[in-house]
């Protein structure tokens, strides 16, 4: 754009809201004003492709090539988010027949860190109890206040992420768990506080952001089918 243009732009303009019928109609008035300006046309995208035609094609299509992207994108990562989830819940729900086929607290036990690694494919899974005696066999012993002290306070009632304070609840596989999922439970009556626990070797595996309720709803089941039995 030259002087000149510029400073005609600002004659016809001045004091002038820059409204679609007043471009268009300086436009018409001024038509080198946009075929004369190179640059001009670059950042619009647009070319001039013979005498005063300016070319809307090169634009156009380009907007539109980048609508689809875009679109194509989104619903690929809808498609594979849905497909992720309904895998989970296939596996969760396969989970849950499993834990009720469970015969005694150590079975139930042994059930929880089977799906954890055949279903879920995860480095272990366990259930935990705060107790001053032995827990049942096959379940973690926790002190009491400890499963505060793991998720991180009286009000919480799950934790997604990498916690070390978790990682003696996994014995002797405690290195290979890079992340958690854990949730509280509250068995018998009265109640006994409890944790069920998943390792994942991932550290991505289990992550903050991450919502709990397909392993909430594991937990609710596990106290169920544990309040089966009483507890010696």
């Amino acid at each position: 754009m030259d002087g000149t243009q510029g400073d005609l732009l600002e004659a016809r303009l001045e004091g002038v809201r820059l409204e679609p019928g007043a471009v268009r109609r300086f436009l018409s008035d001024n038509p080198e004003f946009l075929t004369g300006d190179d640059g001009l046309l670059g950042e619009l995208g647009l070319k001039v492709a013979g005498g005063n035609v300016v070319d809307f094609a090169p634009a156009a299509m380009a907007r539109i090539h980048a609508a689809h992207q875009q679109e194509a994108s989104q619903r690929q990562y809808l498609e594979e988010t849905a497909q992720a989830n309904f895998a989970a819940q296939a596996q969760t729900h396969g989970a849950v027949v499993d834990l009720l086929d469970a015969r005694n607290h150590s079975d139930l036990a042994r059930r929880v860190d089977e799906l954890a690694q055949q279903r879920f494919g995860l480095a272990a899974g366990v259930i935990a109890l705060e107790t001053e005696g032995l827990p049942p066999a096959g379940w973690k012993m926790l002190v009491e206040g400890q499963v505060d002290m793991i998720l991180g306070g009286p009000q919480r009632l799950a934790r997604m992420g990498f916690a070390p304070t978790a990682l003696g609840l996994f014995g002797e596989r405690a290195e290979g768990v890079a992340s958690m999922a854990m949730v509280r439970m509250a068995m018998w009556e009265p109640s006994r506080q409890g944790l069920l626990a998943f390792g994942s070797a991932d550290p991505e595996g289990f992550t903050q952001d991450m919502g709990a309720e397909l392993v909430a709803f594991l937990a609710r089941v596990v106290e169920r089918t544990a309040e089966r039995w009483p507890i010696l």
